[in-house]
Formats: C-alpha cells, sequence, structure tokens
C-alpha cells in the first residue's frame, strides 16, 4: 500500500495512541477519557502540536528538516488509569488505521508500550497488527516507546524500528521522535535495513528505580550509549517495563536494532541483559513509612522537602486520593501542600467561594486501597478552571487540565483538590494556583520520580513513602495471574 511515486518528497504517516494502563487501578478507561487529546488530521495536528517539546513536535520537525511530507492521522492520549474497555481500544485502533492516508511510504506510530485492554493484553502489539492489515507487510514502520514499556514479541515482528526514551523523568521524548523519524528516513532512502532483536532480562523492577541519571539503571543506559557505537548498531532502547500492568511480556527488556546484522544487535542484547542481572539487587527499592517520613521532613533544617507517595502515582494510573499522609501532616505543623483528586470536594468549595469555610471529607473515595476519607476545615484561598501549558522541561508547551481546582487552607496544611487527576510533571501544576513550591516545608507528591521535572531544581531533600497503593514499589504486594513466571524478584532464580 506504499506509496510509490518517484516525483517529489516522500510522504510519511503519524498516528498514535498513548495510554500507561495499570491493571491493578480501580475502574476502566473509558472512550470520555481519551476526549480531551482527540487530535485528527494535519490541521488540528500541527496547529496542536508544532513548537511543543512532544513527540509529535519532534515528529514535525524531523519532517521538516529532512524534507520529507508529513500527514497526520489520529493520535489520541490520556491520562493513566484502569483497563481500556475494547469499545474505547476499537474505536481507538480501528481509527488510527482508517486515519493513514494510502499514499505514504513510511509511518510514525507514537504508543506507550503499556496499553493493556480487557480483550487485548498487549494492546500496541493488537494495534501494529491491525495497521499491518492494512498496510501490507513491506510498508516501513517507526515506533516510539515509553521507556516504561513492556515490549513484546509481537510489536518488534510488526515494526521495523523501534526507539524508546533514554530518560526517567523523560526529557526527552521529543528527541527520541527526531531520532526514529530520522531512521525512518534513512530506511526509505534505502540506506539502512533495520533489524530488531528483543530480550526480556527475567526482572521485574518498580518505576523508583529506574533513575536514568544515577544508580544501576543509569550504568545501564551509559552501557547502550557505548553500545550504540559499535559499527552497524543503530539504536538501542532500554525498557524498565511497567510492574502494574499484569500481562506476560511485563518486566524489563531491551531491543537492539542494527543495520542487516542481527548477529550483532543478538551479541549486544545478551551483553546487556547480563549487566542487568547483574545489578538486579540494585534494583529493589527501600522506602520509609508515613510518621517518620513526616518527622523527618519536619525537623529537616531547609524545605522544601518532597515525600514521594509513589503508591498513588497519578503517572502510574493510581487514583490521586489516597490520604495515607493527610492526618500526618495535620498534626506536624508545618508549611505543607499536597494535591488531591477529589471532584465533590472541589464542587463542594466551588459553591461555597473564595473566603467561605469548607468543612467536609476529602481523599480516599474511590477504593479501599488508598485510605479513608480525612475530615478538614479550612479557608478556601483559590478557584481555577485548572488548564495551563507546561513551563518545565518536560513536555513543553503540552496543554494540561486538572479540571476545576481549589485551594484550601487548613491551618499550615495547603490542601489543593483537583477534579481530574494530574501528575505532578510540571511546576505549573501549582504554580497556576499562585502557590510557590520553595515556600513549603513539606511537598508530597503522587509520582515515583517523574516530579523531579516540576520540584528537582527546589527540593531539599526527598523521602520515598512506604504506603499503600495500586503503585507501590513492594511488587510482592500484587497478586499477578498472567504474568509470565518465574521473574524476579518476586520468584526464586538462578
Amino acid at each position: 500500500m506504499a506509496h510509490t511515486g518517484n516525483n517529489g518528497p516522500k510522504k510519511i504517516g503519524v498516528i498514535g495512541v498513548v495510554h500507561e494502563t495499570n491493571t491493578f487501578a480501580p475502574g476502566t478507561t473509558g472512550l470520555d477519557s481519551f476526549a480531551g487529546d482527540w487530535i485528527q488530521g494535519k490541521e488540528a495536528f500541527l496547529e496542536r502540536y508544532t513548537g511543543t517539546k512532544t513527540s509529535m513536535g519532534g515528529v514535525i520537525d524531523a519532517a521538516a528538516a529532512l524534507g520529507l511530507e508529513l500527514l497526520p492521522g489520529l493520535y489520541t492520549q490520556a491520562t493513566p488509569s484502569g483497563m481500556v474497555t475494547d469499545e474505547a481500544f476499537d474505536a481507538i485502533a480501528n481509527g488510527m488505521a482508517d486515519s493513514v492516508q494510502p499514499e505514504i511510504d513510511g509511518l510514525v506510530v507514537i504508543l506507550h508500550g503499556a496499553m493493556v485492554a480487557v480483550s487485548y493484553p498487549d494492546a500496541e502489539g493488537e494495534i501494529l497488527r491491525r495497521l499491518r492489515t492494512k498496510l501490507g507487510s513491506s510498508l516501513p514502520i517507526a515506533v516510539t516507546l515509553d521507556l516504561h514499556a513492556n515490549i513484546s514479541g509481537t510489536m518488534v515482528a510488526l515494526s521495523n524500528i523501534i526507539v524508546a526514551y533514554d530518560t526517567y523523568p523523560h526529557v526527552d521524548i521529543y528527541d527520541r521522535a527526531v531520532e526514529a523519524t530520522g531512521l525512518l528516513k534513512r530506511r526509505l532512502d534505502g540506506e539502512i535495513e533495520p533489524v530488531q532483536k528483543l530480550i526480556h532480562t527475567r526482572m521485574l523492577v518498580a518505576p523508583q528505580a529506574m533513575l536514568t541519571d544515577a544508580g544501576a539503571m543509569k550504568e545501564l543506559m551509559d552501557l547502550a550509549f557505548e553500545l550504540e557505537k559499535s559499527p552497524g548498531i543503530l539504536n538501542i532502547s532500554v525498557a524498565g517495563g511497567f510492574p502494574y500492568s499484569d500481562v506476560a511480556d511485563a518486566g524489563m527488556t531491551f531491543v537492539v536494532t542494527a543495520d542487516k546484522d542481527i548477529a550483532a544487535a543478538e551479541q549486544c542484547a545478551e551483553r546487556l541483559r547480563a549487566a542487568a542481572w547483574e545489578r538486579r539487587e540494585r534494583f529493589l527499592v527501600r522506602q520509609t513509612g508515613p510518621a517518620e517520613a513526616v518527622e523527618r521532613a519536619a525537623r529537616h533544617p531547609e524545605g522544601p522537602v518532597i515525600l514521594t507517595e509513589s503508591s498513588d502515582n497519578v503517572g502510574g494510573g493510581s487514583p490521586a486520593d489516597s490520604t495515607t499522609l493527610l492526618p500526618h501532616l495535620l498534626a506536624a505543623s508545618k508549611k505543607s501542600l499536597i494535591v488531591l483528586c477529589d471532584p465533590e470536594a472541589v464542587r463542594m468549595a466551588a459553591k461555597l467561594g473564595i473566603g467561605s469555610e469548607l468543612s467536609c471529607s476529602v481523599g480516599g473515595k474511590t477504593d479501599d486501597k488508598h485510605g479513608e476519607p480525612v475530615p478538614i476545615t479550612g479557608t478556601v484561598r483559590m478557584l481555577f478552571d485548572g488548564n495551563y501549558r507546561h513551563v518545565g522541561a518536560y513536555m513543553t508547551g503540552q496543554h494540561a487540565r486538572m479540571g476545576l481546582t481549589a485551594v484550601v487552607q487548613c491551618g499550615s496544611v495547603t490542601v489543593m483538590l483537583t477534579e481530574k487527576r494530574v501528575a505532578p510533571w510540571d511546576p505549573g501544576h501549582v504554580r497556576s494556583v499562585g502557590l510557590d513550591p520553595e515556600s513549603f516545608q513539606i511537598i508530597v507528591v503522587k509520582s515515583a520520580l517523574a516530579w523531579k521535572t516540576a520540584f528537582g531544581d527546589v527540593a531539599k531533600l526527598a523521602i520515598d513513602v512506604d504506603t499503600p497503593g495500586c503503585c507501590t514499589a513492594n511488587l510482592h504486594r500484587f497478586q499477578f495471574e498472567a504474568l509470565y513466571r518465574p521473574i524476579y524478584p518476586l520468584d526464586e532464580l538462578g
């Protein structure tokens, strides 16, 4: 189905869907969750993403720089959450395939790599299968993936080029899309013939252990960068995986893309697997209990101290309403900030108005895994529609929508209530409502590591807190059913 004309620039399509699915999270994810970012067609795509440091912005800029004609189709995304319904998945997957223009010479597909639908555990593999059914086996396809992708053999078999992010927090999303588009252009020009090798480490790793600028993960990345300099190696993608998707292929993997030389790809992949296994114990996460964490933060000589409540990691699909830390903050009498998703409480605050006193219970309303609702009494200081653009290093220029937002002052504790779940990926998360992060002694972030792009430059100390929730770093808390076993650290492996 590829375009065969020799006149004019080569044409590439770009489509995508990004959803990180937590199969342990409450509820399901329907089509309405994708409505806020449902962009289809060239005009809408260019208007939304030109000039942004996103994957989509990277493809736009790379295509222009390389003299490619870009034909965008459907792109959509949703905040990480529970299992995607079949109805939503079929609408998205079929919509993506239908939006691809028949005259293209190649295709960039922007995916996450850890999307799960009720009937399709390997959702991205199924998307690629449907694309191949329509486009045939010969059309070159380049795929971009998140560092937390659970990469399957199907995903590799049905694509020509896979490029995953190299950083966590993810500050190279734009660059990796530029790289993938560049490799696709070289394939279209006949300069390279990419072949890919996938290898699984048999390791299940919590996101808290995947920081790429220090520790064991950095060492794996450094090795990958060194091996990428080997003759014939085009790209090495280190995927830490997403342990909260209970699917067969969950866990840390490597994809090595070489020019014609599958043996070279296999050799590099095996070196990386051995290096990861050698460091397996260093990927285990140690945390501090809630009471001790708040006490340590309160007595630290300088703030802000970041309490990372990664068990309620919005970027991992959690409900963002865990209350385990709130009672400790209220008792500590230190200037503190916590953000909770609670549409009911927000609407109550809005009805009362700025300057009014709000007395209600907040948080802990989604399920029984993230604490109980906690009573608060405070003054409504601010009401906001929740719309802002990213101003930090992560996806600069990207739209963010918190929904109706209220800032409630409860003594020394500022409780920010949002209508929608929004991860603390950008300083605009709190600055948009007039809050200065540096003015707080304690800030609770519902994140594993991605909070660093919002508060990393002002944080004086960070403490990983051990609280219950669907994104806890203690992987033994989960009952896995689909995950291929044995796998470390859940099982004893030699």
